[in-house]
């Protein structure tokens, strides 16, 4: 992960340095509303890869001397097939719509989205329906 961290890191500098030129030579606050942003969620990213590096230490990619047997064995968990992120995307989109068409619609969405979330991030705990 320190590969990655590193990459992230760089992009979080290269959008700090971009905001604050743009925000010494423009008054258009998108712009710089875009920019911070930007470096923001870089920012978080980044964050969270040196975090996991320093939590797990260093995986076989991140050394020379690995051996390709080293990260053989269980890669992770994948859940079984799932209908919840399709309805967690229904929901979205009818949010989307109701912001545009009216609150009945963003409260259908919501109805929609709330338990399609929930299912989604419970559905392998056994919490879920």
């Amino acid at each position: 992960m320190k590969g990655e961290a590193w990459l992230f890191t760089g992009v979080a500098g290269f959008f700090a340095v971009t905001c604050a030129v743009y925000a010494a030579f423009s008054s258009d606050p998108a712009g710089f509303s875009a920019l911070a942003v930007s470096f923001l969620m870089s920012a978080l990213i980044a964050a969270y890869l040196w975090w996991g590096h320093g939590r797990t230490g260093p995986r076989p990619e991140d050394r020379r001397d690995a051996r390709v047997r080293e990260k053989g064995g269980t890669r992770s968990f994948f859940p079984a097939r799932s209908y919840y992120p399709v309805i967690s995307a229904a929901g979205t989109a009818l949010i989307g719509l109701g912001v545009v068409h009216g609150l009945w619609l963003f409260l259908i969405g919501v109805g929609v989205l709330v338990p399609g979330v929930y299912g989604f991030v419970f559905q392998n705990t056994g919490r879920a329906g």
